[in-house]
């Protein structure tokens, strides 16, 4: 008699807001800098006062998404679990270990899926993902559990599925509480940010910083960086964690020079400055360092915009600012910022030649710059 073929593991899908190398969000032990609003939290709990929705906003990488993941765990946790006036719940509880490998019954988690076949993330979350609330609040919960619905995040919600949320937020079954995660809450539907309760995050100041990035550098065994580097890689982090590791992790500093003697260079591009670049992000390069070169230089040029509107920010930023940009081509190099978001998530999605699409972009930047000159 044959004997069965051993069953193989499944390697678990990645996950689009996880930073290789480092611990998930909900992985992260210790929020630094959100002291205030986690008392607003767990005040609110406590009190039995806790809104049904809530809109948790602020710069990608700031906290919003271990903050949510604290609350889900004191929320599930059992009553002499949770500590009072924190969200801590010992790691070691029930609720916590499964709110960690997302397996707690009463806990939904929607993002944008995983595309096996392809091996790609889809670009928003669809409405298939949000149609799994029906059977998820139609389960029959043990007496005074909590349901816990995360979205992360609701700026990638499509028009669909955005709607479809709409009618579980408006009328929420007892003891559920929804917890929206958003950069851009001003993209959201109007009637969605108006059934939550909106709790704004502050981008972390240099010591919280520090704190967050040191821990989870430690965590991931990544040598701390240089004294030096420490001050410029929070200027460019711009109180983001997720930023700062980003760029600690994918050689940032090198590919922010790098983007700064092509931006310094124009009108007149730097064509083998810019070609190194496009040759390094192209077929093959780490997802991390495709993503640190885009953070940087969509920052860089909004800072260029910035600084010629408003006359503000670094001098070198507003003297080459003045340099490029005529006053009435401001909405010009706008569009550009919008267009290199926009072909950014296209050729992820369509899975296009990234070298392509970045050398395109550069010999249209280089045009937008020769208009001033």
């Amino acid at each position: 008699m044959a004997r069965a073929a051993a069953p193989q593991e499944t390697e678990a899908p990645p996950e689009a807001d996880r930073l290789e190398g480092f611990p998930h969000p909900r992985e992260t032990p210790k929020l630094f800098g959100h002291e205030a609003a986690e008392r607003l939290l767990a005040g609110a709990f406590a009190g039995g006062h806790l809104h049904h929705a809530w809109l948790l906003t602020g710069r990608r990488g700031i906290g919003k998404a271990t903050l949510a993941y604290r609350l889900a765990r004191h929320a599930l946790a059992e009553p002499h679990e949770r500590k009072t006036g924190t969200l801590e719940v010992a790691p070691t509880t029930i609720a916590a270990r499964q709110v960690n490998a997302l397996s707690h019954p009463g806990l939904l988690l929607l993002r944008r899926p995983y595309d096996l076949r392809a091996k790609r993330f889809g670009q928003t979350i669809p409405v298939d993902e949000v149609r799994r609330l029906k059977s998820f609040l139609g389960l029959t919960s043990a007496a005074n559990a909590w349901r816990i619905v995360l979205i992360d995040s609701a700026d990638e919600l499509n028009l669909n599925a955005a709607n479809a949320l709409l009618k579980s937020l408006e009328e929420p079954p007892a003891r559920t509480l929804f917890l929206l995660l958003s950069a851009e809450p001003n993209q959201l539907l109007a009637t969605i940010r108006s059934r939550c309760r909106r709790l704004d995050l502050a981008p972390l100041s240099a010591e919280p910083l520090r704190q967050a990035a040191t821990a989870a550098l430690a965590a991931g065994e990544i040598e701390l960086p240089a004294a030096e580097a420490w001050d410029k890689l929070e200027r460019l982090a711009q109180g983001s964690v997720r930023t700062l590791l980003q760029l600690t992790a994918a050689g940032g500093l090198e590919l922010h020079a790098r983007i700064e003697r092509c931006l310094g260079s124009l009108p007149e591009l730097d064509w083998p400055t810019a070609h190194a670049l496009t040759d390094g992000l192209g077929y093959g390069a780490s997802e991390q360092h495709y993503e640190a070169f885009f953070a940087l230089f969509l920052d860089a040029l909004a800072g260029l915009v910035r600084a010629r509107a408003t006359a503000e920010g670094r001098p070198s930023d507003r003297a080459l600012a003045e340099r490029l940009i005529a006053p009435e081509r401001l909405p010009d190099w706008a569009a550009f910022w919008q267009a290199a978001v926009r072909e950014r998530a296209e050729a992820s999605e369509l899975n296009l030649d990234r070298k392509a699409m970045l050398t395109d972009l550069f010999a249209r930047l280089e045009r937008l710059a020769r208009a001033r000159a």
